[in-house]
């Protein structure tokens, strides 16, 4: 039995989605993940998302889609997650190239659903952002999102559309996506959370990482993302829902626009006519700006004295809890420091680690 789940974002959905087929269909088989390989700028230099031509080691398995197995390599100075993903988890990881736009991706879908025969097609979002209609001020990354949701409608065969932690993207809120949301699939427990929790020591993904968390009971305000946005954490947080494929098309103005497209760039240009920019475009001039910045070693004593800082300035805006990454961010490292930074608070205070999230004092 072979299942097909397509991680709407990529990222840290690929991750939900393993945990999701384990919380759903257990051992009973593994799903085929078919993904971006976009980890943003604090993994991948390189802006935008990776497409075949970036890696070495794939293995083919339709005319149109390869899989990535623990030995494929990003080509430098790229960098992926997604090597390391089928090297801890069991599933198979297949890769969506976006750069033919969603004719593209939906090709893709089609040759993969004849070649699979699927049990079940799911497209997961973690947050909710594929509901947006484009003019939201808090929304920040529709377009791989609206991709892959205008290519699942156009495949012949039944796709069921899945929000996991509805606003845990901090992009859309949870009270804008109540009157969405359809009926409950599934509430993450803190056994679901054992499927990925090694993953989720080393993958920067927030979402995934803040569905986890309130998985395991947490609650709160988490501050995220480098501009800092606050995200409930309630017991909404590890829900499921399915929501209708055709009223979420009908809400996505960038979805419906990009159907027909057959370049990124028709996507980007979509984006920026509808949503007023392309995230790509900020990772372009993110990247840049970050070129340009000097990389110096992690000092220990002024991390945690600027730690402190940002602790006490966090807690007056009612904020308990953070992420690596943003505190990697408010602190003015680098992508490449993330991983030194967070051994160094674990291990010089434990008691504020809240996995993965971090716990302000």
């Amino acid at each position: 039995m072979t299942r097909l789940i397509v991680a709407a974002g990529g990222g840290g959905d690929a991750v939900a989605a393993a945990m999701l087929d384990a919380a759903l269909y257990g051992d009973e088989d593994q799903a085929v993940i078919l993904t971006y390989a976009w980890d943003r700028l604090l993994v991948d230099p390189v802006p935008g998302p990776r497409g075949v031509h970036d890696f070495t080691g794939l293995e083919q398995l339709t005319p149109s889609v390869s899989t990535v197995p623990p030995e494929a390599h990003p080509i430098a100075p790229a960098g992926s997650t997604l090597p390391r993903l089928a090297a801890e988890l069991p599933h198979t990881f297949a890769l969506i190239d976006p750069y033919q736009g969603a004719v593209g991706v939906a090709r893709q879908l089609d040759e993969l659903v004849r070649h699979l025969e699927p049990e079940s097609i799911d497209l997961l979002d973690v947050g909710g952002d594929i509901l947006a209609q484009g003019d939201e001020p808090t929304l920040k990354s529709p377009l791989a999102d609206a991709l892959t949701l205008a290519a699942c409608c156009q495949v012949n065969a039944p796709v069921r559309l899945l929000i996991a932690g509805p606003g845990l993207d901090g992009e859309l809120p949870h009270e804008d996506l109540r009157g969405v949301l359809g009926s409950l699939v599934h509430t993450f427990t803190v056994k679901d959370t054992e499927s990925i929790s090694s993953v989720l020591e080393w993958h920067p993904s927030e979402a995934t990482g803040m569905l986890a968390a309130t998985a395991r009971g947490v609650r709160g305000t988490c501050e995220v993302r480098d501009a800092g946005l606050p995200v409930p954490l309630t017991a909404e947080g590890p829900t499921v829902h399915e929501v209708d494929m055709d009223e979420a098309l009908s809400r996505n103005r960038l979805a419906r626009a990009v159907i027909a497209t057959e370049t990124l760039e028709e996507v980007e240009t979509h984006s920026r006519e509808i949503c007023g920019y392309s995230e790509i475009d900020y990772e372009r001039n993110k990247a840049a700006w970050i070129s340009e910045r000097p990389s110096l070693e992690l000092d220990p004593a002024a991390v945690l004295a600027e730690l402190g800082q940002f602790e006490t300035e966090a807690r007056g805006r009612g904020v308990t809890h953070t992420t690596f990454r943003h505190i990697t961010e408010a602190l003015n490292l680098n992508g490449n420091q993330r991983h030194a930074l967070r051994e160094l608070l674990i291990n010089s205070r434990p008691e504020q680690y809240a996995a993965p999230l971090w716990r302000i004092a």
